[in-house]
This record gives C-alpha cells, sequence and structure tokens, in this order.
C-alpha cells in the first residue's frame, strides 16, 4: 500500500499576477517542505535569472521574491498516492481547487504549468477554453532532460504577464 501523500498550500496574495502549477511536490520537496527543493530542480534557478534576481538558496527569501514579483506557487493536485517522485508513478489523485482560487485572485491574468502532468490536469478541471490564458512550460524536473538554455528560453514567456 503506497502512502497518500499532499501538496503544500498555494503561495499567493493579492498583487499575484501569475499563476504557476506544478504536479505535487516529490520526495525531497516533501521532506523539507519547500517547493522545488530537490537540488537538481531548475525551477528556482530559472526563475531568479527570468526575474534579474540575485539567486539564493534560503526559501524564504525564494518565496519573498515571488511575491515581489506578482507570481503565484500552487499545484494542480492536493493528495494521490506515490511511490518516488515521478509523476508516472501518481495514483488516486484529488485535485486542488484552482478555479475557487482564482475567483478570490482575480488579478491573476495567466496560468504557467510546469511540465505535462500539470497541464494535463489542469484542461481536465477548468476546460481547454478557460477564461484565462494556460501555457505549458517545460519541466524543471532533472528527469526533463531538455538544456537549461532552452528551459530558460521557453520560461521567458511569464515575463510577458508580470507587470513590474
Amino acid at each position: 500500500m503506497q502512502s497518500r501523500i499532499s501538496s503544500f498550500p498555494p503561495i499567493i496574495n493579492a498583487q499575484s499576477e501569475i499563476l504557476i502549477l506544478g504536479s505535487i511536490p516529490g520526495v525531497k520537496s516533501l521532506e523539507k517542505q519547500q517547493y522545488y527543493a530537490h537540488p537538481q530542480n531548475k525551477f528556482w534557478k530559472i526563475i531568479f535569472e527570468l526575474l534579474n534576481e540575485q539567486f539564493t538558496d534560503d526559501y524564504t527569501q525564494r518565496i519573498e521574491t515571488i511575491k515581489k514579483h506578482h507570481i503565484a506557487l500552487w499545484d494542480v493536485i492536493d493528495s494521490c498516492e506515490r511511490k518516488g517522485s515521478l509523476d508516472s508513478e501518481i495514483r488516486n489523485e484529488e485535485a486542488n481547487q484552482i478555479a475557487e482560487l482564482l475567483e478570490e485572485h482575480p488579478n491573476i491574468q495567466a496560468i504557467f504549468c510546469n511540465g505535462g502532468k500539470s497541464y494535463k490536469n489542469l484542461q481536465k478541471l477548468l476546460g481547454k477554453d478557460y477564461k484565462l490564458p494556460v501555457f505549458l512550460l517545460p519541466s524543471t524536473s532533472p528527469l526533463h532532460t531538455v538544456s537549461f538554455e532552452k528551459k530558460l528560453e521557453e520560461w521567458k514567456r511569464i515575463l510577458e504577464f508580470l507587470g513590474d
């Protein structure tokens, strides 16, 4: 019997303009209770590079930085059973209340999915013609073997929606 794992609460505030959605935290993230905690995951390096911010390993500062730049963070899946960290191992998933979160935060202008699993699940939740634009970005996971430069280039799309 696989144990059930749960997502973290959303990182969002009234100033958030974009929402980045992952699938559900991996083993290392769950251990540390931090989004994208695996040292090989490129999420934080990509975000800090795009925002032209000094990179830090300090999680509190990372969260302050994304909030300062009006970025919200959450996962599409609230809970599931999963062995290891692979999205392909996810079973018996329950969705997060994404539509409700978006209703409560009307400043959100676009949704960006970190990888295919979050994108597919979000389309099931919201439908293909949701009122906000939804973008699929290459996963920042080390298992997605696209180069850092290529990932960074595609992730630049988020800048179009940030009013800094």
